[in-house]
Formats: structure tokens, C-alpha cells, sequence
């Protein structure tokens, strides 16, 4: 597997930029280097966001399921505007706030602190995952900026999310 960043020993023995509070050689590194796949949906977010904050577009290539619809186009491009993306962004913490599993599909409501330029860019995602045989695959998401949602996220649920998706 080609990786765009390999991490480096102080990289691995930092707080892992998912938010768990294990390091990140511990939690998100081992699914980035393709030692093991994410358990279950909420950790394959927490991958995921991980690797934003980290720089790895070949995972997030990798764990987009076959139906998102990315995967309909030349994947050199995307990896391109996803280092174009990362490279603008700074990524301040991840918040999972709900989660739905049903069989190989699930649901997790989370909220995303991302900073452009020193500007709040932060938002609530509610994302779709499906088992793929392999492992959990991202398929989409509904994304709200942070700032039209009138509520605390920690009363965010899936069920609430709809009314300000709507």
C-alpha cells in the first residue's frame, strides 16, 4: 500500500487527533498503516478523522466504500483535492455525538472542529458506513455548519439532526 505520510516516533507517541485519549500509535495508526481494520463504524470516524488531521489521503481512498461517489472518479484527482483541503485546514477535535448500527450498515453523528485561515469552519456530519466483507466503508454524509445548529451538540441525536438537515 503507497502512503502519502508515514508517520514519524514523535508523530506516534502524540495524543491520537481523534480524541480518544490513547496515543495515536495505540488508537489510529495501526488502521492508517493497514495493520488492522476499524471494529465498527464510530471507529472507522475516528480513523478517518484522523487521518484529515494527519495527512493521509490514501486511507481515506481507501475507506470510502465502492459506492460513494467519489470512487466514480479518477482517484489520483481526488487524492489531489483532498491534500489541497487538508493542506487549508486544521483539524481541533472530533465529538461523536450518536450512533446507529444495524447489521453491515450504521450511522454516526459527530461533530467535526476544523479551522480555516483562523476561521471556524466546523460542522456536524450525520455519515452512512457499510461493511464491505472487509471492513466498515464510508458511503456519505450530511454536513451542517456548526454555527446554523441552535442547540448544545451534546443534544444532538440522529433523530433530532434530521430537524436542522431538513
Amino acid at each position: 500500500m503507497t502512503r502519502d505520510v508515514r508517520p514519524g516516533t514523535g508523530t506516534l507517541s502524540r495524543p491520537c487527533p481523534c480524541g480518544s485519549g490513547r496515543s495515536y500509535r495505540e488508537c489510529c495508526a495501526p488502521c492508517h498503516l493497514g495493520d488492522r481494520e476499524a471494529p465498527d463504524a464510530v471507529a472507522l470516524m475516528r480513523s478517518r478523522y484522523a487521518a484529515f488531521a494527519v495527512g493521509d489521503t490514501a486511507y481515506l481512498w481507501r475507506t470510502l466504500h465502492m459506492g460513494h461517489i467519489d470512487r466514480g472518479r479518477d482517484r489520483d484527482q481526488v487524492l489531489r483535492e483532498l491534500k489541497v483541503t487538508i493542506h487549508h485546514h486544521r483539524y481541533r477535535g472530533l465529538q461523536i455525538l450518536d450512533s446507529l448500527q444495524s447489521g453491515d450498515s450504521a450511522s454516526v453523528l459527530f461533530l467535526a472542529k476544523i479551522f480555516e485561515a483562523g476561521v471556524d469552519r466546523s460542522f456536524v456530519e450525520l455519515s452512512d458506513f457499510l461493511h464491505d466483507g472487509e471492513g466498515w466503508r464510508y458511503l456519505h454524509g450530511v454536513a451542517i455548519p456548526r454555527a446554523r445548529i441552535s442547540v448544545p451538540p451534546d443534544e444532538l441525536t440522529i433523530a433530532r439532526f434530521s430537524s436542522f438537515a431538513s
